[in-house]
C-alpha cells in the first residue's frame, strides 16, 4: 500500500493516519528563531511588489498609501501592466526583480505559485523579509526550503492567508471555544486565474489554514474526493479532516460555481457560530441556562398540540439564545499588509508565518493525494482521480449510449 493510500481511506472503513512525522510537525508549529534586528527600522521602510497582476496591483496601491512606507518600485515582466501600476502608485517599474534586492527593506511577492520558491528564495537569501502570497509554495519540499531560509537568515516570512485578517473570522474565533465540528464552504465562478494550480491550492488552502488556527492541531486522518470540470486540475473538492481532540472539519470548495460564497461554521461547547466571510455577518447560537440545566418547566408527553406549537416558536429565545453581529468592514488586505510591516519593523513573528502556511500546505498535499487516489466505481480496478468524471461522458459517447438523436 502506498503512502497516499494509507493517508486516504478510499472505500475502506478502517482508521488511517497521514504520514506527518514528529519532525515535520515540529517544523510547522514551532516558533521562529530570534529574528535579526535591523540597524534602523523606525524610519520609512522601502518596499517593492513583485508581480502586479489582478492581486499584486492592490498590494502596490495599498502600500503606496501607507504611512511610514515608501513603495519604491514594482517588478513585472509585462511592461504595459508594470508601467501602468507604477505610474498610478508614483513609483518605478522594472522587469527584473533582482535589481531591487539591495534597495528594499521588505518585499511583497505576488507571482504565480510555481515561481514562489525562486523569487521568495532570492530575497530571503539576501536578508529581505518577504510577504508571500498564498500558497507558500507549489509543494511541501519548496515550502520547507523557504521556511528554512527564513530561519537561517532570521528574518520574517509572512504568507498571505488573508482570511485570518477578516473581521468576521476574528469575531467567530474569539467567541468560539475548543472546536468540535467545523464546516466551511468556499465557491466561486471560474475566474480563469491561478490556472497553474488546482482548487485545493487556490481556495481550500484558506480553509485548511483557518481550521488549523482554530484547532491548533494537525489532522490525524484525511478523506477527500474531487473532480476536474474545466481544466486539467481539480476544480471541485470535498474533504473531511479528523483532529486529535475529536474535532471533525468538512471543507467544500468549487471554483466552477454560478455564484460565490464564503462561509465558516464552528460548533463548540460554547455553542455554534456561523460567519459569512463576504457580508461579514456573524451569527452566534448558545444554549440558555434552562437548556444547559436540562430542567424544562413542562412535560412534552403531556403537552397538547397548542403547547407544542408555542414551544416551537420559543426555541430561539427560551432554549437557544441567538445573537447577530455585523463585523467591521475594515479591509482585510490592508490589515494583512499592516501586520507584515509591523513584523518587519519590530522583528517579531508574523501573525501567519511560514510555518503556519507550511502546515496548511502539508495538509493540502494530503488532500490532493486522496483526490488523486479516489476511485469512482467503488473498486480498486475502477476509474480513479479527479478527471475520471469527464471520462464517464466520453465513455457514454463512445459506446453510443447518447445516440438517441441519431
Amino acid at each position: 500500500m502506498t503512502e497516499a493510500e494509507e493517508a486516504c481511506p478510499t472505500h475502506r472503513n478502517e482508521q488511517t493516519k497521514p504520514t506527518y512525522s514528529e519532525e515535520q510537525v515540529a517544523l510547522d508549529r514551532s516558533t521562529h528563531n530570534s529574528l535579526k534586528v535591523s540597524e534602523d527600522m523606525n524610519g520609512t521602510l522601502k518596499l517593492a511588489v513583485v508581480g502586479v497582476g489582478a492581486l499584486g496591483r492592490h498590494h502596490a496601491r495599498i502600500l503606496s498609501e501607507m504611512d511610514g512606507v515608501e513603495l519604491i518600485a514594482v517588478a513585472d515582466p509585462n511592461e504595459q501592466q508594470g508601467r501602468t501600476v507604477a505610474e498610478s502608485c508614483g513609483c518605478n517599474w522594472t522587469n527584473d526583480y533582482r535589481t531591487l534586492m539591495k534597495s528594499v527593506d521588505a518585499v511583497s511577492v505576488v507571482v504565480p505559485t510555481f515561481l514562489h520558491k525562486q523569487v521568495g528564495g532570492d530575497f530571503l537569501s539576501k536578508d529581505v523579509p518577504v510577504l508571500m502570497e498564498k500558497p507558500l509554495a507549489g509543494n511541501v519540499e519548496d515550502g520547507e526550503a523557504l521556511v528554512r531560509l527564513a530561519d537561517e537568515h532570521a528574518i520574517p516570512l509572512q504568507v498571505g492567508h488573508i482570511e485570518r485578517f477578516n473581521p468576521a473570522f476574528q469575531e467567530l474565533s474569539e467567541w468560539t471555544g475548543e472546536p468540535k465540528y467545523i464546516r466551511t464552504e468556499r465557491v466561486s465562478p471560474y475566474a480563469f486565474r491561478s490556472m497553474d494550480i488546482g482548487v485545493v491550492h487556490d481556495l481550500m488552502i484558506h480553509d485548511i489554514e483557518l481550521c488549523l488556527s482554530l484547532t491548533q492541531e494537525m489532522p490525524t486522518r484525511v478523506e477527500a474526493f474531487g473532480a476536474s470540470l474545466v481544466g486539467g486540475r481539480e476544480d471541485a473538492v470535498q474533504a473531511r479532516l479528523y483532529f486529535p481532540n475529536g474535532c471533525i472539519a468538512d471543507l467544500t470548495v468549487n471554483r466552477v460555481s454560478p455564484s460565490p460564497s464564503r462561509n465558516i461554521q464552528c460548533w463548540s461547547e460554547t455553542g455554534c457560530a456561523t460567519a459569512d466571510l463576504t457580508s461579514r455577518v456573524v451569527k452566534k447560537f448558545s444554549p440558555t441556562p434552562m437548556m444547559q440545566s436540562g430542567q424544562f418547566p413542562f412535560d412534552l408527553a403531556q403537552s397538547g398540540e397548542r403547547t407544542i406549537d408555542e414551544l416551537k416558536s420559543q426555541v430561539f429565545g427560551t432554549f437557544i439564545e441567538p445573537q447577530e453581529v455585523q463585523a467591521s468592514n475594515d479591509d482585510a488586505l490592508t490589515a494583512e499588509l499592516s501586520s507584515f510591516i509591523d513584523a518587519v519593523r519590530n522583528r517579531h513573528r508574523p501573525v501567519v508565518n511560514g510555518r503556519d502556511a507550511l502546515a496548511a500546505l502539508r495538509v493540502a498535499e494530503t488532500v490532493l493525494e486522496c483526490v488523486e487516489s479516489h476511485c469512482w466505481d467503488g473498486t480498486t480496478e475502477g476509474r480513479v482521480g479527479p478527471s475520471a468524471l469527464l471520462n464517464f461522458y466520453s465513455a457514454d459517447s463512445a459506446d453510443g449510449s447518447d445516440s438517441a438523436a441519431a
